[in-house]
């Protein structure tokens, strides 16, 4: 299960940019940029992809923790505590670094359903 305030908070931010998809997955939620995951909530903390040099560079900070949700941290994203998501512009200054970062990542192509015979 997912926090759904913190969701509503990045629905709030995410939902006019066309260039966003919301995703459901693994309990979760996010927004895929182009069909690359950006940005997302997991229980109760924001999940971020930022690329390796960023993650490193704010690794440091209160309330961010490497990215780990199966025993085995995802290099180039970040995870951050609610404690340092209390306030609008902690959550912005956060989804504008994934937007950047994925802003620079090639699309994804579209999946197609294929039928069974």
């Amino acid at each position: 299960m997912y926090d759904k305030g913190l969701a509503e908070r990045l629905k709030d931010i995410m939902g006019s940019m066309l260039e966003m998809e919301p995703n459901y997955m693994m309990g979760g939620f996010g927004y895929l940029m182009n069909g690359n995951m950006c940005v997302g909530v997991w229980g109760d903390q924001l999940i971020i992809r930022i690329g390796i040099e960023a993650a490193q560079s704010i690794a440091d900070e209160p309330f961010v923790k490497p990215m780990d949700i199966t025993g085995r941290p995802m290099r180039g994203w970040a995870m951050i505590l609610p404690q340092g998501l209390g306030e609008d512009d902690q959550l912005q200054r956060y989804v504008d670094m994934a937007i950047f970062f994925c802003a620079g990542l090639p699309p994804k192509p579209a999946k197609t359903k294929t039928k069974k015979s």
